[in-house]
């Protein structure tokens, strides 16, 4: 009988990422600096999940940091893929759902555009 290995799982706290006293992550050299410093890309193909967590004092994420911070795995896995393998711990007031849907959709309206 075959036993099912339990899915690699890897955290990204943005905690790890902020400014100090920083509420907002905005800007795209900052989602670029994150996406770097985080090695998102490097880690994305060794783990069956990818857990980002979310500071819960965190009050908005700009599409545009996202759109840097993804643009890569998202290039890669393609919106449904990205969701399966990408999931969001926000134990906050803050809610990324309206901004992450916003970045995804730049970036794969931009790929297509380049292509």
């Amino acid at each position: 009988m075959k036993t099912q290995m339990e899915p690699r799982i890897y955290n990204i706290d943005l905690q790890n990422f902020r400014t100090i006293g920083a509420k907002v992550f905005t800007t795209r050299p900052r989602g670029i600096e994150v996406r770097t410093n985080s090695s998102i890309d490097a880690i994305e193909p060794q783990y069956d999940k990818i857990v980002i967590t979310i500071p819960p004092d965190i009050s908005s994420i700009n599409p545009s940091f996202l759109e840097e911070f993804f643009e890569n795995v998202v290039t890669k896995l393609g919106e449904d893929g990205f969701y399966k393998k990408f999931s969001f711990i926000n134990e906050g007031r803050y809610k990324i759902e309206t901004d992450l849907t916003e970045a995804i959709e730049r970036i794969l309206r931009e790929e297509n555009a380049l292509a």
